[in-house]
């Protein structure tokens, strides 16, 4: 069966070349019965991938169960995987099939497979290497034949490295590994797939289907989308229920879209210099302090250039400094108030005959290291958003530059009563 053909019979929407290539080795490796490890965050579609390959296998006909390990109880997940002998416990009144029992000669969908407790794993093993199982109470080998499909949004190499999962099963899982992208790696997909949840839900709940202006689908492809598939979903039929109208612009559609923040923001880089090394932060604020430390090391080197310089003489010669690379480094760097307005240079020069800066002895000088500049958090933010709204042309490029969403941006205009 060809890619598409298997779009259309799971619903499958996406050209996205990740996802391509997953499908393709889902394709290829259903019919035989090796043991799939499938890959990938929460909300991607994880189990839609453990349905083609029974769908697909000779297997086809026989059950098929999906069991996610993170929702049973660890007390409990032995007698549920492998059953249970009247007595074995409390609260067991009578024998009970497992699902290696009952799935037998079909196949069975271990979901969430980071969560199974540690002996649970040595069940499966050997479950999986000699297909054989006890129940819970009882001393009699069963024999089961079940293909097992495993999916995890875990490292499972680095739950492997701190003891939480078995390193043997891992690998006798991890035979054939299939990773499913998220959706923000396939962002020509996110619009097709909004497209299709929109109209469903129109015709779901009987309304006109919501449409989005450019500028809205550009924000609708660059949000992060942590939760993936089923947050853009849930999304959509919010927007559907709803919005108070069916045409949605860029602050309407915001208006839907939690905070970034609140996901973790992506990470946002700093550039040091024009050819310094690019520095990647977690959100503004780490940005903010970076540029506050810089701006006191750069005053801090000043005064210690001047302060040197009228050590040796009493005097400060106007070229000399201008020589100076450091001072050439802070004069090449603009300073703007808390309003974003560009300060000119306010220094008090007093020339003497020789055109030279007049400065007191060195017996006279009191140097100091603290840094009197405004410190204050949120006057520089403000300042900063001040000045990046001045020096784009758009509310977008102004985004982009201080590395916000147009959502925080609204809001932190909002907030500080900047009017632009």
């Amino acid at each position: 069966m060809d890619l598409q053909s298997i779009k259309n019979r799971f619903g499958i929407i996406g050209n996205a070349e990740a996802l391509n290539y997953a499908l393709n080795v889902a394709s290829q490796v259903a019919n035989t019965d090796l043991t799939v490890l499938i890959n990938g965050e929460s909300g991607v579609g994880k189990e839609i991938f453990s349905q083609v390959i029974h769908a697909l296998s000779v297997r086809k006909h026989n059950p098929f169960i999906a069991v996610n390990c993170g929702a049973i109880p660890e007390g409990t997940i032995d007698s549920e995987l492998f059953g249970h002998e009247k007595g074995s416990f409390t609260g067991a009144t009578d024998a009970r099939k497992g699902y290696f029992e009952t799935v037998n000669g079909g196949t069975i969908f271990l979901d969430e497979i980071g969560e199974m407790p540690i002996g649970t794993q040595a069940r499966l093993l050997r479950v999986l290497e000699t297909g054989e199982y006890i129940r819970v109470g009882s001393s009699k080998v069963q024999k089961t034949d079940v293909r097992v499909v495993a999916a995890t949004n875990r490292e499972l190499l680095g739950e492997v490295e701190r003891h939480k999962f078995r390193e043997d099963l891992y690998y006798r899982l991890n035979t054939v590994p299939i990773r499913v992208p998220a959706l923000r790696d396939r962002k020509e997909d996110i619009y097709l797939l909004f497209r299709k949840f929109v109209v469903d839900f129109a015709e779901k709940y009987k309304t006109p289907p919501i449409q989005l202006e450019p500028e809205a689908v550009e924000v609708l492809i660059n949000y992060p989308w942590r939760g993936n598939v089923r947050e853009l979903k849930n999304i959509a039929e919010q927007i559907s229920v709803l919005s108070p109208t069916r045409l949605l612009t860029v602050p309407l559609l915001n208006g839907f879209l939690p905070e970034i923040q609140k996901y973790g923001a992506p990470m946002l880089a700093y550039n040091q210099s024009a050819g310094g090394a690019t520095e990647t932060f977690n959100n503004e604020r780490e940005i903010l302090y970076k540029l506050f430390f810089d701006m006191k090391r750069d005053v801090t080197e000043l005064k210690k250039v001047i302060f040197e310089m009228a050590a040796k003489g009493g005097e400060i010669n106007l070229q000399n400094m201008a020589n100076n690379s450091v001072f050439q480094d802070i004069l090449a760097t603009p300073n703007y108030n808390n309003n974003g307005n560009l300060l000119e240079a306010n220094y008090h020069v007093n020339n003497n005959a020789n055109g030279g800066l007049i400065m007191p002895q060195k017996d006279a000088l009191q140097i100091k290291e603290s840094v009197e500049e405004n410190l204050n958090v949120m006057d520089m933010e403000k300042g900063l958003i001040i000045k990046a709204l001045k020096k784009n042309k758009s509310r977008r490029d102004a985004c982009r530059e201080l590395g916000l969403s147009e959502r925080t941006l609204y809001r932190k205009l909002r907030e500080y009563g900047i009017d632009n």
